[in-house]
């Protein structure tokens, strides 16, 4: 892959050079002292931006990428497996070369999406292909887009192919989006393979899935600290690694663990404080790890929880209503407060930890 014409440099960036023997400590003070002076030090130290373009390069990207996976027709079906088959390689070899088109120009966002979509065509190109040879087992889901919808351990050819794909794409183009792909399809291989294997009483189904679920997520959101950890390392900054490679990672185990958790019944009083705790520690976590899904999943918690409160307090209360208000005003009042003091919050945090932990967590930003 071709080098960006753009990066976007930070203090700690140029901390990490100068551990790796890269810059001299001083060199590493004067080139940030004169970065900074530059008209456009203010644009280059903000990172990534959710502004318009984003917005449109990830919502064409997803209805593309759902276009081929999941709106697929009966109509576009009756083409035909190896129809289907060729369409998919010539599709997908156009993506792979407009993502490297894009990414000599630096446009390195549309480019992911697009080696992405390449990688969401390969279920489709594998169940045809097993179509047109005969291979589709018997008894298994005639319409691909049920592949999103329906638990099916035959569905479990088509995820470790897609698996497959993605590890080349990785390997070859390097663009952090094409880890959305391969989470997915591990939560789908996951769930698929559980099912086949526990095989549970339709009765029990549900709290089956639930339960697997939460220990999936919680698995995912450990694998993604894990990865998040190491790509701080000066070698990962040297090798590119402010590539943000544990995002889809954090967000998928993130919220499948917490949303499974919060499903299970809870018949004290103590369980759902308990839940509440949990739910704090979640909103410290996300300050420590620099990572708002925790927070986020955290602060819905901990309001769920005070609902519960309010709703014992002032059952068949004409006061319920308003103190619900209430507590959704307090909520979006806490968050303001939050984003004008969640890094100094962090600062505070971190500097409290043992040295040997503070490896394993992002430093204070630099003033």
């Amino acid at each position: 892959m071709s080098t960006p014409r753009t990066v976007t440099i930070s203090r700690p960036d140029l901390e990490a050079a100068a551990a790796a023997g890269l810059l001299a400590p001083s060199a590493a003070d004067a080139l940030w002292n004169f970065l900074a002076g530059r008209p456009s030090a203010a644009a280059a130290v903000c990172g990534p931006r959710f502004d318009v373009t984003h917005v449109l390069y990830y919502f064409g990207g997803l209805l593309a990428i759902g276009a081929a996976t999941v709106f697929l027709t009966l109509g576009f079906q009756q083409l035909g497996p190896w129809v289907l088959v060729a369409i998919c390689a010539g599709y997908g070899a156009a993506c792979v070369w407009a993502a490297r088109t894009l990414d000599r120009r630096g446009l390195e966002v549309p480019a992911g999406i697009l080696a992405t979509l390449a990688v969401c065509l390969v279920p489709l190109a594998t169940w045809s292909a097993q179509r047109g040879l005969g291979l589709w087992p018997e008894g298994g889901p005639e319409r691909l887009a049920l592949y999103h919808a329906v638990i099916d351990w035959r569905w479990v050819t088509l995820e470790l192919a897609t698996l497959a794909a993605a590890a080349v794409a990785l390997q070859r183009l390097r663009y952090p989006f094409l880890m959305m792909p391969v989470t997915v399809t591990l939560w789908y291989t996951s769930t698929d393979l559980a099912r086949l294997l526990a095989a549970p009483e339709p009765a029990q189904a549900w709290a089956f899935q639930r339960d697997f679920s939460m220990f999936f997520g919680l698995a995912m959101t450990l694998l993604a600290f894990w990865i998040d950890a190491r790509s701080r390392s000066a070698q990962a900054y040297v090798a590119g690694g402010r590539r943000d490679w544990s995002f889809w990672l954090y967000w998928l185990g993130m919220l499948t663990f917490w949303a499974a958790l919060s499903a299970r019944p809870s018949a004290s009083e103590l369980d759902k404080a308990l839940y509440a705790l949990l739910n704090l520690g979640f909103v410290f976590a996300g300050v420590l790890l620099a990572r708002r899904v925790f927070t986020l999943c955290g602060g819905l918690g901990i309001a769920g929880y005070l609902g519960h409160l309010s709703w014992r307090v002032f059952e068949g209360s004409l006061l319920f209503p308003l103190v619900l208000s209430a507590i959704g005003l307090a909520v979006v009042a806490a968050g303001v407060w939050w984003s004008r003091r969640e890094g100094a919050i962090h600062d505070a945090l971190w500097r409290q930890l043992p040295p040997g932990l503070r490896a394993w967590l992002p430093a204070p930003s630099a003033d």
